[in-house]
């Protein structure tokens, strides 16, 4: 579940991010339920030195998939391709994002889109992360006023 890219100097949230796109990735493709991924990413990350925010990771995965068709359509208007070209880790980012941008108003935006590039940094293609920068620089004002 790890990747080489990430680090144990990151803070519980942003390690709640992490396993969230990874579990968003699994999910994705179709290997486990929601309630079986969530159950072991959770159990992946009890050791302390990865601890992550148990509770948010929660609220995100779930969140995600409980208005995935909406955080989809509001997607598809910024998206130069269909959905399904994109890779699974740049999917799950932006899902992600959406959903903190549309549900998860007490995150700033800008908090909200450097973690989503970090992530993307992290776990995708070298240039990834400029893609899913220029998405969301394109919905963050029909998202956020």
């Amino acid at each position: 579940m790890s990747s080489a890219k990430t680090n144990k100097k990151m803070s519980p949230r942003r390690r709640a991010r992490a396993a969230a796109v990874q579990s968003l990735y699994q999910l994705e493709l179709k290997q486990h339920t929601v309630s079986d991924v969530c159950a072991h990413t959770l159990e992946y990350y009890a050791d302390e030195s990865q601890k992550i925010d148990d509770d948010y990771f929660v609220v995100l995965v779930n969140g995600v998939m409980e208005h995935i068709g909406n955080i989809d359509k509001l997607m598809a208007v910024k998206l130069d391709r269909d959905s399904s070209l994109l890779t699974p880790v740049e999917l799950a980012v932006l899902r992600l994002a959406v959903f903190e941008l549309k549900y998860r108003l007490d995150v700033p935006s800008p908090v909200v889109i450097n973690e989503a590039l970090e992530l993307a940094k992290s776990f995708g293609t070298d240039d990834g992360y400029k893609y899913i920068n220029g998405v969301l620089d394109a919905l963050l004002p029909s998202l956020r006023s």
